[in-house]
């Protein structure tokens, strides 16, 4: 979901520094909470790492196609909440892609901004998403399909909604870029097919490693009603 160079040029670009700096009060309200009901400062520092290094995977060595607007990833955000919780999987997705765009594409940097708006808005809504539609008593390990669907629906509808208005933002609403905006966005939505099927494929591999899934490590909701 890359916003390529060139959608949102000049002036226009300072918005991105306003948006980036309100994502960026989110994903530390999320780390907060994190600190408060999930095992506190060291394992959260643990699970950022592991989320750092996941998010800089997708982003360099899996699979990732230029389409329209912007590039198609596999960015498993839902994934990546489930399994670590929304605080560590924020910062990962922030520090993973800053890494990225610092060693491996400083040409991403100036669109950080808008990158990592697109990221860790949607990853806010999907944590309040999954309040409510997963029972406290329901440990993550217990989800349903239709509920990973719905998490990774809305986490990928996210993204698609931001590219989309950045890049409307930055050229308006000529057809050559309104084609562009849909081609990604179809393209991308293809990703809601693979991703509940991650997530319940690495909800069944933590249900059946319980020991190790149950280390601070891992999200305590993995296991436990919250």
């Amino acid at each position: 979901m890359h916003i390529e160079e060139g959608v949102v040029e000049g002036a226009k670009i300072i918005l991105s520094y306003g948006t980036a700096a309100a994502a960026f009060g989110l994903a530390a309200k999320l780390a907060v909470d994190d600190l408060r009901t999930n095992g506190g400062a060291i394992p959260l520092l643990l699970r950022s790492i592991m989320t750092t290094a996941l998010v800089f995977c997708f982003f360099e060595v899996l699979p990732h196609h230029p389409v329209g607007v912007s590039e198609v990833h596999l960015i498993l955000g839902s994934t990546l909440l489930l399994l670590f919780g929304a605080g560590a999987a924020a910062i990962g997705l922030a520090a993973g892609l800053l890494i990225q765009g610092l060693f491996f594409a400083p040409f991403d940097l100036p669109q950080y901004g808008m990158n990592v708006t697109t990221l860790l808005v949607p990853l806010f809504g999907i944590s309040l998403l999954a309040k409510r539609i997963i029972a406290p008593s329901t440990p993550y390990v217990d989800l349903k399909y239709s509920q990973a669907l719905a998490l990774s629906t809305a986490y990928q509808g996210g993204i698609v909604a931001w590219v989309a208005f950045w890049a409307i933002y930055g050229h308006g609403f000529a057809s050559e870029n309104l084609a562009d905006v849909a081609s990604f966005g179809a393209a991308y939505m293809t990703v809601i097919i693979l991703e509940p099927l991650v997530d319940l494929g690495v909800l069944a591999g933590a249900k059946a490693l319980n020991q190790l899934s149950r280390s601070p490590l891992f999200n305590h909701r993995l296991h436990m009603a919250g």
